[in-house]
C-alpha cells in the first residue's frame, strides 16, 4: 500500500479508536483493491486520479470471483470510507465510488437463545467444575471455570460485545450503582446496568485470585501468573465447550449472547429506544432487526390464543 492508505489505517487507529477487527478488514480491502488495479492497470494506484469505472471494473472482479454479498459490501464500505477521508484531506474533489449498484444484503435473522438455554449455558463452567473433581478431586482448578462464569453472566447480564469484555478494567465497575463503563466502538464509553448475579460472578472470582484486580487492571485474565488479560480468541474457545455440554450448537458465537440479551429485553417489554442505548447501537435502523424477531414471536403467541386467528 502507499503512503495515503497507511496513514488512513494509522487514522483509524489513533483518531477514530477502531476496533482491531475493523483495522483489519480495511487494510485488507485497500491491499486487495491495490494488488487488483496494479495487476489490472499495469501500474500502481493514484488515489488523485482514480475515478468511478475503476470501482466499477473491481466491482466486476470480484463478481467474477464469486465472493459473497456481505463480503463485497464489506470492501466496499472500506473503500469509501477511504475516499471520503482524502475528500476531507483534499485529494480528492469528489466521491469516485457513489452510485455504484452493489448487490444487496439479505436478511438475516439474528440467531439467539431461549431464556431456558440460557440459564442452562450459564451453569454449564461450574457442571464441569464438579466433574472434573469427582474424577480428581486435588487437581481440579476452580479458578478458570469461576472466571468462565463471571464472563458469561457478564456478557448476558450487559449486553457486551466481545472486545468490550476483554476490555473491562476493575475500576469500571461501579459496585454501589450496579453499573460498568463500557468502551465501545469508535472510544465511545456508556454506562451499562450489571445485575447483582453477574457481580457476585465476579466477587467469587476475583476471590480465588491471588491478587485480585484494581483500578485499571483487567476485570478478567486469560493467565494469572504472569497476569495477561483475556482475549477474544480465548472466550470463543471457552464457550464452545460450555456450549457442546450444554447440548447446544457449539458454532454460537459470543455475539449471540449479546442477541440473546436484547431479544430477551424485548420480549418482556423493553422499548427499542432503551435496548438501543443499552447495546451502545449509533442507530436505532440497527437495533430493529430484533423488532422481527419479537414480532413473529407474537404473531405465533397469536396464532395458538385468539380463538379468531
Amino acid at each position: 500500500m502507499d503512503a495515503l492508505a497507511k496513514s488512513f489505517l494509522q487514522h483509524l487507529e489513533t483518531e477514530r479508536g477502531a476496533s482491531v477487527y475493523t483495522r483489519r478488514n480495511y487494510r485488507h480491502a485497500l491491499e486487495e483493491f491495490c494488488a487488483w488495479h496494479e495487476q489490472e492497470r499495469n501500474r500502481a494506484v493514484d488515489w488523485k486520479g482514480v475515478r468511478r469505472d475503476d470501482f466499477r471494473a473491481y466491482l466486476r472482479f470480484l463478481g467474477r470471483r464469486r465472493l459473497g454479498r456481505a463480503a463485497i459490501q464489506l470492501r466496499f464500505s472500506a473503500l469509501r470510507t477511504f475516499c471520503r477521508q482524502l475528500m476531507r484531506e483534499g485529494v480528492l474533489t469528489e466521491l469516485p465510488i457513489r452510485n455504484l449498484a452493489l448487490p444487496r444484503l439479505e436478511k438475516r435473522l439474528p440467531k439467539f437463545l431461549t431464556a431456558r438455554q440460557m440459564i442452562g449455558l450459564l451453569g454449564a463452567p461450574l457442571k464441569e467444575l464438579e466433574a472434573h473433581r469427582e474424577r480428581d478431586s486435588e487437581g481440579a482448578d476452580p479458578v478458570p471455570y469461576l472466571r468462565d462464569v463471571a464472563i458469561l453472566e457478564t456478557i448476558y447480564s450487559c449486553g457486551l460485545r466481545i472486545s468490550e469484555l476483554c476490555g473491562l478494567q476493575a475500576g469500571d465497575v461501579d459496585w454501589g450503582e450496579l453499573l460498568v463503563r463500557v468502551r465501545g466502538k469508535g472510544r465511545k464509553e456508556r454506562l451499562a446496568p450489571i445485575g447483582e448475579p453477574a457481580l457476585r460472578a465476579i466477587r467469587t472470582y476475583w476471590d480465588v485470585l491471588a491478587v485480585p484486580p484494581l483500578g485499571n487492571s483487567p476485570v478478567f485474565l486469560a493467565r494469572e501468573k504472569p497476569a495477561r488479560p483475556m482475549y477474544p480468541r480465548l472466550v470463543q474457545l471457552r464457550l464452545k465447550r460450555y456450549l457442546a455440554l450444554s447440548g447446544l450448537d457449539p458454532a454460537l458465537t459470543p455475539h449471540k449472547l449479546r442477541h440473546s440479551y436484547a431479544t430477551h429485553l424485548l420480549d418482556a417489554g423493553a422499548d427499542l429506544r432503551s435496548v438501543q442505548e443499552l447495546l451502545g447501537h449509533a442507530h436505532l435502523v440497527t437495533t430493529q432487526i430484533y423488532t422481527h424477531l419479537t414480532t413473529d414471536r407474537l404473531k405465533r403467541v397469536y396464532d395458538a390464543a385468539h380463538p379468531r386467528a
